[in-house]
């Protein structure tokens, strides 16, 4: 957390630091990464056995040189399959022998999926790369799925399993009930009376959540069950944690709980290509939309008389980057061309899931490869973006603990994108964030977004 001054022009601007005063623990999965099938996300990304510079390519198919960049990064955990890609995705298509795995039309993206590259060979990429798996499905085969990859069972897909090629379960901890499913571009769409337009209202999609979440839950207890949220500040965020936020206790099958719901996703990308202060600024709106979204789980957990012996339910940022979607239309690739002000909104996107990580307990930059990406792949190596630089920095130095900060400095006082920050957010000039490691040894982000003047600043 930063608390600001707002300073005179002309006045000596001053940050403070208080390393003893601690406020709460850094989850690494802030610095978690995205993989979707589009795009040259996957295949050209992760997966490229064609290449014909072989000594970029292992026996899997997999590129060496994102596989180390990612190990660069220490990338905790991976968001996988999708995106929109994972409405019709059936995981089932992209098991067993390659030559057998059928081609389908793609409806996210309007392209045809091969499945050369499937739930298997994810998770010996996230192997390779020391990374923990993350997999969002939808509500066609998930239990079957979740019984794939985790069961130790003698039943039917835990031997479908063994048979491919994998005695132990893969134990995959994190899985996500749905992808932006309030959203008329996702296929599964019912007609919502009052927009008078095709989508899955906030109704629907409780009430399938709740029993999804359920059914997972007695099939393993142990994972964590990441509800669809949309922004974090919208009519649908309030309704879906009210219903799904609950305290269940049940012991059918063997399995207890007491909750069903473990987090929250939300999603928000942010651009202005024509103001590139405007640019950077922009992510102060992700930071309201946490704030708004803690209260909103704390109204739920109230109103629903959730006990303080089930643990708080945190936030997902699971989608996040500068994307202009007119710049880099997502059904061409979304091959964005970063300059230095996204750079500069990155790091403050970092800063704001720093100061923020009370509340966020897992961000997965989209995406991690080609697609609005930090890293882009050719056939000889790869480039790293502007964009690059502040995610090594974060991932590098920025954890451990939240110190206290406070900095005094002029503030920003002209329009911004959205418009609405002005009005809910401070826009100091200097945007600032802290940290201590366990071995004492602090860090300090300090971003200047004014590009006509720099600031000399006494820090304490």
């Amino acid at each position: 957390m930063s608390t600001f001054t707002k300073l005179s022009a002309g006045e000596q601007p001053s940050l403070s630091v208080y390393p003893r005063h601690k406020l709460n623990k850094i989850n690494e999965n802030i610095y978690g990464g995205f993989t979707e099938h589009m795009g040259r996300c996957i295949y050209g990304g992760l997966y490229d056995p064609t290449n014909p510079n072989k000594e970029l390519i292992d026996s899997n198919g997999f590129r060496k040189d994102v596989i180390e960049a990612m190990k660069e990064l220490n990338v905790p955990v991976v968001r996988y399959p999708g995106g929109n890609f994972c409405a019709t995705y059936h995981w089932i298509d992209g098991v067993g022998p390659k030559e057998q795995r059928p081609r389908k039309p793609e409806l996210a993206w309007l392209g045809v999926e091969t499945n050369e590259f499937g739930t298997d060979e994810f998770m010996k990429w996230c192997e390779a790369v020391g990374t923990e798996p993350y997999l969002c499905f939808n509500f066609g085969t998930a239990l079957a799925w979740v019984e794939y990859c985790n069961s130790t069972q003698d039943t039917y897909y835990a031997n479908l399993r063994r048979k491919n090629g994998r005695e132990e379960p893969y134990n995959v901890k994190y899985w996500a009930l749905g992808n932006e499913t309030w959203g008329p571009w996702q296929v599964e769409q019912v007609l919502a009376h009052e927009t008078d337009r095709l989508q899955m209202t906030k109704e629907d999609y409780a009430k399938k959540a709740y029993q999804w979440a359920k059914a997972i839950k007695l099939l393993d207890p142990n994972v964590v069950l990441i509800l669809c949220g949309e922004t974090g500040h919208s009519s649908w965020d309030h309704h879906v944690l009210k219903e799904c936020v609950r305290y269940d206790t049940h012991s059918l099958g063997g399995s207890t709980t007491a909750s069903l719901i473990d987090m929250h996703s939300i999603h928000i990308y942010t651009a202005c290509n024509k103001d590139p202060v405007k640019n950077a600024f922009a992510p102060l709106s992700a930071e309201r939309a946490i704030e708004i979204c803690a209260g909103l789980i704390d109204l739920a957990r109230i109103e629903n008389g959730v006990p303080a012996t089930v643990p708080r339910q945190t936030i997902c940022f699971d989608e996040w980057n500068v994307w202009d979607p007119m710049r880099a239309p997502g059904e061409s690739g979304a091959e964005e061309k970063y300059n230095l002000s996204d750079g500069l909104a990155v790091a403050i996107w970092l800063n704001v899931f720093v100061r923020q990580s009370k509340y966020v307990g897992m961000a997965n930059i989209a995406q991690s490869v080609n697609v609005i990406s930090p890293l882009m792949t050719h056939k000889d190596g790869v480039m790293k973006q502007t964009i690059w630089w502040p995610v090594l920095l974060f991932c590098k130095y920025m954890r451990g603990w939240v110190v206290g900060s406070h900095v005094s400095c002029e503030e920003y006082g002209g329009a911004t994108e959205p418009q609405w920050i002005q009005a809910a957010k401070e826009t100091p000039w200097l945007d600032v964030s802290a940290t201590i490691n366990e071995e004492g040894v602090v860090s300090l982000v300090v971003i200047n977004v004014n590009p006509e003047k720099d600031f000399e600043i006494e820090v304490e």
